[in-house]
């Protein structure tokens, strides 16, 4: 009797036998080169002339405008309003103008709330806007920001509407 070992080591065989016979021989596959394109040789060509140079002025730039608007705010916010984007971007295209240029940018607020808030409240708005136009490209040391919380009012605290108009920021040149 055949041992459990030599059966298994016939089927091996068998099946190796089996297998070799099967495969196809694989031939060498030979890829033709692309289509040979002919260059034609370069010419060098002689650079036109120059047209004569006429006597132009300078490009004038026109001078910044810094009359910027007032960026308002929410109430008990520092956040900006989307809508102040338009003004702020607006003022970094004047501002690039002259990069010389130094500007205070001054934050105020309404009259709800304590003295000691709104002025925090004020130089934290005056910050935000600093902190946009330094994210344009601005360095940092153009710009002095000050706070007056409540005390520049430029309407009325008595309605909302001039409330609203207080919780603002201004942007100045300095001279």
């Amino acid at each position: 009797m055949l041992s459990i070992k030599q059966y298994v080591l016939t089927a091996l065989i068998g099946l190796a036998s089996i297998g070799l016979y099967s495969c196809k021989s694989k031939k060498m596959v030979v890829k033709t080169p692309a289509a040979i394109v002919k260059q034609e040789p370069q010419v060098a060509q002689k650079p036109a002339p120059e047209p004569q140079k006429e006597q132009t002025e300078p490009a004038v730039v026109s001078k910044p405008d810094y009359k910027f608007g007032k960026l308002l705010f929410e109430f008990n916010s520092s956040v900006l309003k989307t809508g102040s984007f338009e003004i702020l971007d607006k003022a970094a295209s004047e501002m690039k103008k002259d990069p010389e240029a130094k500007f205070s940018i001054n934050g105020h607020s309404s009259a709800e709330g304590t003295p000691e808030h709104n002025m925090s409240l004020s130089v934290d708005r005056a910050n935000a806007v600093k902190s946009y136009l330094v994210n344009a490209g601005f360095d940092a040391g153009s710009f002095t920001v000050q706070g007056f919380g409540e005390k520049q009012p430029v309407s009325s605290n008595a309605t909302e509407e001039g409330k609203a108009q207080n919780r603002r920021v201004e942007i100045n040149v300095n001279p």
